[in-house]
Protein backbone atom coordinates (compact mmCIF):
# COMPACT_ATOMS: atom_id res chain seq x y z
CA UNK A 1 0.00 0.00 0.00
CA UNK A 2 2.87 2.39 0.77
CA UNK A 3 4.32 1.81 -2.71
CA UNK A 4 0.90 2.58 -4.27
CA UNK A 5 0.72 5.84 -2.34
CA UNK A 6 4.28 6.72 -3.36
CA UNK A 7 3.43 5.99 -7.02
CA UNK A 8 0.35 8.21 -6.77
CA UNK A 9 2.38 11.02 -5.21
CA UNK A 10 5.03 10.75 -7.96
CA UNK A 11 2.37 10.75 -10.68
CA UNK A 12 0.74 13.76 -9.06
CA UNK A 13 3.99 15.72 -8.88
CA UNK A 14 4.81 14.79 -12.48
CA UNK A 15 1.47 16.21 -13.59
CA UNK A 16 2.18 19.45 -11.80
CA UNK A 17 5.61 19.84 -13.36
CA UNK A 18 4.32 19.14 -16.87
CA UNK A 19 1.73 21.92 -16.64
CA UNK A 20 2.94 25.16 -18.21
CA UNK A 21 3.98 27.74 -15.65
CA UNK A 22 2.66 31.27 -15.68
CA UNK A 23 6.10 32.49 -16.79
CA UNK A 24 5.93 30.09 -19.76
CA UNK A 25 2.44 31.41 -20.59
CA UNK A 26 3.67 34.99 -20.29
CA UNK A 27 6.65 34.25 -22.56
CA UNK A 28 4.26 32.76 -25.14
CA UNK A 29 2.00 35.83 -24.92
CA UNK A 30 4.98 38.16 -25.35
CA UNK A 31 6.23 36.16 -28.34
CA UNK A 32 2.78 36.27 -29.97
CA UNK A 33 2.44 40.02 -29.34
CA UNK A 34 5.91 40.70 -30.76
CA UNK A 35 4.89 38.82 -33.90
CA UNK A 36 1.66 40.83 -34.15
CA UNK A 37 3.58 44.09 -33.70
CA UNK A 38 5.95 43.15 -36.52
CA UNK A 39 2.98 42.36 -38.79
CA UNK A 40 1.35 45.70 -37.99
CA UNK A 41 4.61 47.54 -38.68
CA UNK A 42 5.64 45.69 -41.85
CA UNK A 43 2.14 45.45 -43.37
CA UNK A 44 0.28 48.50 -42.09
CA UNK A 45 -3.45 48.74 -42.61
CA UNK A 46 -4.69 52.23 -43.49
CA UNK A 47 -6.69 53.74 -40.65
CA UNK A 48 -5.40 51.60 -37.80
CA UNK A 49 -2.24 51.46 -35.73
CA UNK A 50 -1.22 49.96 -32.40
CA UNK A 51 1.88 49.89 -30.22
CA UNK A 52 2.77 48.41 -26.84
CA UNK A 53 3.58 50.62 -23.87
CA UNK A 54 7.25 51.27 -23.13
CA UNK A 55 7.06 49.23 -19.91
CA UNK A 56 4.54 46.41 -20.53
CA UNK A 57 4.21 44.41 -23.73
CA UNK A 58 0.70 43.29 -22.68
CA UNK A 59 -0.68 46.86 -22.60
CA UNK A 60 -1.11 48.60 -25.93
CA UNK A 61 -2.46 51.88 -27.25
CA UNK A 62 -4.22 51.93 -30.59
CA UNK A 63 -5.59 54.48 -33.00
CA UNK A 64 -8.52 53.95 -35.33
CA UNK A 65 -9.67 56.46 -37.93
CA UNK A 66 -13.40 56.78 -38.44
CA UNK A 67 -14.55 55.09 -41.65
CA UNK A 68 -15.47 57.27 -44.61
CA UNK A 69 -19.12 57.93 -45.43
CA UNK A 70 -20.10 57.51 -41.76
CA UNK A 71 -20.76 60.01 -38.96
CA UNK A 72 -17.22 59.17 -37.75
CA UNK A 73 -15.44 60.18 -40.98
CA UNK A 74 -12.29 62.28 -40.36
CA UNK A 75 -12.34 61.55 -36.61
CA UNK A 76 -9.52 59.81 -34.74
CA UNK A 77 -10.16 57.45 -31.84
CA UNK A 78 -7.71 56.16 -29.25
CA UNK A 79 -8.17 52.77 -27.61
CA UNK A 80 -6.41 50.78 -24.92
CA UNK A 81 -5.80 47.05 -25.18
CA UNK A 82 -4.89 44.79 -22.27
CA UNK A 83 -3.91 41.22 -23.14
CA UNK A 84 -4.63 38.44 -20.63
CA UNK A 85 -2.07 35.84 -19.60
CA UNK A 86 -3.86 33.23 -21.73
CA UNK A 87 -3.89 35.31 -24.94
CA UNK A 88 -4.55 34.33 -27.77
CA UNK A 89 -6.96 31.81 -26.25
CA UNK A 90 -8.87 34.67 -24.61
CA UNK A 91 -9.55 38.10 -26.11
CA UNK A 92 -7.86 41.31 -25.06
CA UNK A 93 -9.83 43.84 -23.06
CA UNK A 94 -10.36 46.77 -25.41
CA UNK A 95 -11.69 50.18 -24.37
CA UNK A 96 -12.16 53.46 -26.18
CA UNK A 97 -10.13 56.12 -24.39
CA UNK A 98 -11.46 58.81 -26.72
CA UNK A 99 -15.07 59.64 -25.80
CA UNK A 100 -17.36 58.15 -28.45
CA UNK A 101 -21.09 58.28 -29.04
CA UNK A 102 -22.11 54.91 -30.49
CA UNK A 103 -24.85 52.31 -29.96
CA UNK A 104 -22.33 49.59 -29.03
CA UNK A 105 -20.06 51.68 -26.78
CA UNK A 106 -20.98 52.80 -23.29
CA UNK A 107 -19.89 56.06 -21.67
CA UNK A 108 -16.93 54.28 -19.99
CA UNK A 109 -15.59 53.19 -23.40
CA UNK A 110 -16.58 49.50 -23.11
CA UNK A 111 -17.40 47.90 -26.45
CA UNK A 112 -20.12 45.35 -27.18
CA UNK A 113 -18.63 43.28 -30.00
CA UNK A 114 -18.95 39.51 -30.27
CA UNK A 115 -15.27 38.90 -31.06
CA UNK A 116 -14.28 40.59 -27.79
CA UNK A 117 -16.14 37.93 -25.81
CA UNK A 118 -14.61 34.52 -25.12
CA UNK A 119 -16.10 31.77 -27.28
CA UNK A 120 -18.76 29.81 -25.47
CA UNK A 121 -19.51 32.58 -22.93
CA UNK A 122 -23.29 32.48 -22.90
CA UNK A 123 -23.19 31.12 -26.44
CA UNK A 124 -22.52 34.60 -27.83
CA UNK A 125 -18.75 35.01 -27.78
CA UNK A 126 -16.93 34.68 -31.07
CA UNK A 127 -13.31 35.10 -29.99
CA UNK A 128 -10.90 32.73 -31.71
CA UNK A 129 -7.15 32.29 -31.29
CA UNK A 130 -6.74 33.01 -35.03
CA UNK A 131 -7.84 36.61 -34.42
CA UNK A 132 -5.20 39.21 -33.67
CA UNK A 133 -4.76 42.88 -32.82
CA UNK A 134 -5.16 43.96 -36.44
CA UNK A 135 -8.38 42.01 -36.95
CA UNK A 136 -9.79 43.35 -33.66
CA UNK A 137 -9.07 46.95 -34.67
CA UNK A 138 -10.53 46.44 -38.15
CA UNK A 139 -13.68 44.98 -36.58
CA UNK A 140 -13.98 47.98 -34.27
CA UNK A 141 -13.48 50.36 -37.19
CA UNK A 142 -16.19 48.49 -39.11
CA UNK A 143 -18.50 48.58 -36.08
CA UNK A 144 -18.29 52.39 -36.06
CA UNK A 145 -20.07 52.54 -39.41
CA UNK A 146 -22.24 49.45 -38.97
CA UNK A 147 -23.54 49.29 -35.40
CA UNK A 148 -25.41 46.29 -34.05
CA UNK A 149 -28.55 48.05 -32.86
CA UNK A 150 -30.06 44.78 -31.63
CA UNK A 151 -27.46 44.68 -28.83
CA UNK A 152 -26.88 48.29 -27.79
CA UNK A 153 -24.93 49.53 -24.78
CA UNK A 154 -26.22 53.03 -25.53
CA UNK A 155 -29.95 52.75 -26.26
CA UNK A 156 -30.34 56.43 -27.10
CA UNK A 157 -27.64 56.21 -29.76
CA UNK A 158 -29.25 53.07 -31.23
CA UNK A 159 -32.61 54.80 -31.57
CA UNK A 160 -31.10 57.97 -32.98
CA UNK A 161 -28.96 56.02 -35.50
CA UNK A 162 -32.13 54.58 -37.05
CA UNK A 163 -34.17 57.78 -36.77
CA UNK A 164 -32.05 60.84 -37.58
CA UNK A 165 -28.51 60.70 -38.97
CA UNK A 166 -28.11 64.50 -38.92
CA UNK A 167 -28.88 64.69 -35.20
CA UNK A 168 -26.78 61.56 -34.62
CA UNK A 169 -23.76 63.24 -36.26
CA UNK A 170 -24.24 66.27 -33.99
CA UNK A 171 -24.11 63.98 -30.92
CA UNK A 172 -21.00 62.24 -32.27
CA UNK A 173 -19.21 65.56 -32.73
CA UNK A 174 -20.37 66.89 -29.34
CA UNK A 175 -18.99 63.83 -27.52
CA UNK A 176 -15.77 63.41 -29.51
CA UNK A 177 -12.48 64.95 -28.46
CA UNK A 178 -9.40 64.61 -30.60
CA UNK A 179 -6.54 62.77 -28.85
CA UNK A 180 -4.51 66.01 -28.63
CA UNK A 181 -7.45 67.66 -26.82
CA UNK A 182 -7.61 64.76 -24.37
CA UNK A 183 -3.90 65.11 -23.54
CA UNK A 184 -4.25 68.87 -23.09
CA UNK A 185 -7.15 68.30 -20.67
CA UNK A 186 -5.13 65.76 -18.68
CA UNK A 187 -7.32 62.78 -19.60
Amino acid sequence: MASTMASSANASSNKKSSAPSSSTNNANVIKRLQSELMTLMLSPTPGISAFPSDTDMTRWSATVLGPSSTPYENLTFKLSLAYPSNYPYAPPEVLFTTPVYHPNVDMAGRICLDILKPAGKGGEGAWSAVLNTGSVLLSIQSLLGEPNNSSPLNGEAALLWDRDQVEYKKKVLARHQEPAELEANGS
